[in-house]
């Protein structure tokens, strides 16, 4: 006789094969812990047993107040590769936005060396925007971009095509800079994202240049949840 496997795991067996089918899809809002109480005639502590396994497991997330989600597959990106958010996620199948929060021109900070030199005696365009995925937040884009270098961009409508993707198409870059690092969301950025405060992210701090002159500076801070770096190489790299 086949004894059936504890109802927890049969708990998490049915909402992995709804995620898996794609009946539940990414961003989805799993029931709460009540409603699956109620269909499953089980105690809370069976329920969040099963969704727990389902959290390491990296098929659902959970935010506070708000309930458990579908998590989003993670975009993965080469570490020596520019990636370009609007591509990468369309190609996943997504759809995609940019949401200008803020954009200005401005002369550099005299006490920010990093800025005098980017902008190279003259301005500075100053952008913060989303990038959303899928109707929700992925990353916060913060950029300054040297007016001497990309003249152009004053023009440039952002809701055509974000700031990286103009600056891909219009000002060809010969080397750039990438460091990684991992922060804690502050009240703003979480505001942003729609992450909770001091919920992990990765954060890329980028520059270019074209030529050995400054074009951009840019920092993308994404979830820690949907991005990650990958390297792969041989004995010999």
């Amino acid at each position: 006789m086949t004894v059936p496997p504890p109802l927890h795991q049969r708990i998490r067996s049915g909402i992995e094969a709804r995620i898996r089918s794609g009946q539940w899809p990414p961003g989805y809002r799993v029931p709460f812990e009540t409603e699956l109480m109620a269909e499953y005639g089980c105690a809370r502590m069976t329920v969040n047993k099963a969704m727990a396994a389902l959290v390491e497991a990296g098929l659902i997330v959970r935010r506070k107040r708000a309930g458990s989600f579908v998590a989003r597959p993670k975009l993965h990106a080469p570490v020596l590769h520019i990636p370009e958010i609007q591509t990468e996620i369309l190609a996943r199948g997504e759809t995609y936005a940019f949401r200008l929060v803020s954009r200005r021109v401005r002369a550099p900070r005299t006490k920010q060396p990093d800025e005098v030199q980017l902008a190279a005696g003259g301005q500075l365009l100053e952008v913060e925007g989303v990038h959303d995925a899928g109707g929700r937040p992925f990353a916060l884009e913060r950029r300054l971009v040297s007016v001497a270098a990309a003249p152009g961009i004053l023009d440039a409508d952002f809701a055509e095509a974000p700031p990286g993707a103009w600056l891909l198409e219009h000002v060809a870059w010969t080397e750039a800079e990438s460091r990684i690092s991992a922060i804690n969301a502050d009240p703003e950025t979480a505001r942003l994202l729609d992450l909770e405060e001091r919920a992990a992210c990765l954060v890329i701090d980028r520059r270019t240049w074209r030529d050995g002159e400054n074009v951009t500076r840019v920092r993308l801070q994404f979830s820690g949840e949907t991005y990650d770096l990958v390297a792969r190489f041989g004995p010999g790299a």
